[in-house]
């Protein structure tokens, strides 16, 4: 009997996840090579981070979910590929996997998970169409609603930066007719990191216990941001600053509804987090972050348990 995936929302107990890998990520890139403007930043300031050290902060994090008993599953190693962020190539909604349109040159990244999801129901894995524009980081499965980062402007061919289009909005409301698909028009930026939300993730994030963390620069469409103040309540959530927007404050990733994992520097959300009696397990990732992607980027979660 082939597994089935699993997963309602952003904070159900984690049965089992794929994280990324660190190790071979290949040379540094030329600043044309960036998909982002922060790596392109931290390339032209001769910070971009070591692969030894990325793969301390991923053996962190895979420790940590190792100890509340989650299954945890890696990518094949591919040789001179940035393997780091599963979140971009595949995410689960109720039962159904979806592919991620990514990128074409990081198909091989798909491939590389390919035989995890053989152990998975084959019948359950859908496959976009080309036209279909579509990033992990974007989508967001929450009860009765997926959340959706996009981009809808004419210019969204001219932004590196823009990776969820209007045609993915159209996509999930066939694939899935009986949630609320509700999209978030994001700002975005080529070159400058402080000015551009990548995913939704970089801006938002659901918590348990009612919370959530909120970039509200972040939005083109304040009735978009104010949709999430209704439905959270101003009082629940936290916002956060451009800076400590660029410091990936929102990629925090919740193993259960009262445990968070959050990056160790990113101390004002962290007091926070504990102030509202949540577990916050913290882990160094600064020096991935300097890519634009943190814990929930490299993460894919493929079952978390039922809460009905």
């Amino acid at each position: 009997m082939p597994q089935q995936f699993h997963i309602k929302d952003e904070i159900s107990p984690l049965k089992s996840v794929i994280l990324g890998r660190a190790d071979s990520p290949g040379p540094i890139p030329t600043p044309d090579q960036c998909y982002d403007p922060k790596s392109r930043e931290h390339v032209l300031k001769g910070t971009y981070p070591k692969e030894e050290d990325m793969v301390k902060e991923m053996n962190a994090f895979k420790t940590i979910l190792e100890k509340y008993g989650v299954k945890v599953y890696r990518p094949e190693p591919l040789e001179n590929v940035n393997q780091i962020f599963t979140r971009d190539i595949g995410f689960v909604v109720d039962d159904k996997f979806i592919k991620s349109n990514i990128l074409p040159d990081r198909e091989n990244e798909f491939q590389a998970i390919e035989p995890i999801l053989k152990q998975f129901d084959k019948n359950k894995i859908y496959y976009p169409p080309e036209e279909v524009h579509i990033e992990g980081g974007d989508v967001m499965p929450w009860g009765d609603y997926i959340f959706v980062g996009t981009y809808r402007r004419p210019d969204y061919p001219d932004y590196i930066t823009a990776r969820t289009n209007a045609a993915a909005i159209d996509f999930l409301k066939q694939v899935f007719p009986d949630k609320k698909v509700i999209p978030f028009d994001l700002k975005k930026s080529n070159t400058d990191p402080r000015e551009n939300a990548l995913h939704l993730d970089c801006v938002f994030q659901p918590l348990g216990k009612g919370k959530a963390i909120i970039h509200k620069e972040g939005f083109l469409d304040e009735n978009q941001y104010n949709f999430l103040v209704d439905l959270f309540g101003q009082e629940n959530l936290f916002h956060i600053t451009k800076d400590e927007m660029y410091d990936m404050y929102s990629n925090v990733f919740s193993i259960r509804p009262d445990v968070v994992v959050s990056e160790q520097n990113n101390k004002r959300l962290n007091d926070w987090l504990r102030e509202q009696g949540f577990i916050v397990e913290e882990v160094p990732y600064a020096e991935i972050s300097k890519q634009e992607g943190l814990l929930r980027c490299s993460t894919l979660p493929l079952q978390r348990e039922s809460q009905d």
